[in-house]
């Protein structure tokens, strides 16, 4: 991996952008990104955060691919879905750390993570329509499931760029710190998460995209189904003896 690089941190993973000079994005760039995803993964990540070393979270698309086929995700749906698959579906929760601009694809690689937190100094836009583009990695609608349809029209059709605080405002960033603090508050977040019930927690996150991609009917046919998977978990099993043993919240969660 040349674009990307990861670090652990315990049980979290923080896979950062790395491209010099502003995480432009093409085929190569995502291809890092998988295989970070996977191998954290592999190596026993219990929670990811995405962030960036450079001056920007990421600004975009890297045009001069378009015109010389370095980037074709945007025609190849299998590459497109083990896109989402992998970056949206990882079996932990997921936490982007953004700050400086999250611009078309930028925004894209954050609004695949479970929650956002930004610092006050960043910027978001959907702005692919000024260069004659969709946005071409799932941005239009997960803006919707965000913040509705009527706000998700205005970002991507008028293509402004946005302050942090709108954005949390609309619902489609958790937080918003001061810049200082933006590492530091979303390793706190993460490693919260990292000490969770893993398998449960990944339960919960199935639920909520099977609701955010189906409808609640949708969850409700796999209700079961992740319910006889967490009750088969060690997890399950130490959340109920300490439960019984010492009170709720003394559990010590293994991941399993």
């Amino acid at each position: 991996m040349t674009t990307v690089k990861i670090q652990m941190d315990g049980a979290v993973a923080v896979v950062s952008l790395a491209k010099p000079p502003h995480n432009l994005i093409d085929d190569a760039m995502i291809a890092d990104l998988l295989a970070a995803y996977r191998d954290v993964v592999a190596k026993g990540a219990r929670a990811i955060v995405l962030n960036s070393e450079m001056r920007h979270f990421s600004a975009g698309a890297e045009m001069s691919a378009f015109v010389d086929g370095r980037t074709a995700i945007q025609h190849n749906p299998d590459q497109f879905f083990e896109f989402l698959d992998v970056l949206e579906n990882a079996p932990v929760p997921t936490l982007a750390a953004v700050h400086g601009a999250a611009l078309g694809g930028g925004l894209e690689l954050a609004l695949t993570c479970d929650m956002i937190i930004a610092a006050d100094t960043a910027y978001f836009g959907q702005v692919e329509n000024i260069v004659g583009l969709i946005p071409l990695l799932g941005g239009t609608q997960r803006l919707v499931q965000r913040a509705g349809v009527v706000r998700a029209k205005e970002i991507a059709l008028i293509g402004r760029r946005h302050p942090a605080e709108a954005f949390e405002r609309w619902g489609i960033i958790n937080h918003v710190v001061p810049e200082a603090e933006l590492q530091s508050a979303a390793m706190s977040l993460a490693k919260q998460l990292a000490a969770g019930p893993t398998k449960v927690l990944n339960g919960i996150k199935r639920q909520a995209n099977l609701a955010a991609n189906g409808g609640v009917h949708s969850a409700d046919l796999e209700q079961i189904n992740l319910n006889n998977m967490i009750w088969q978990t060690a997890d399950r099993e130490r959340g109920f003896a300490s439960f019984f043993s010492s009170g709720p919240a003394t559990a010590e969660f293994k991941g399993d």
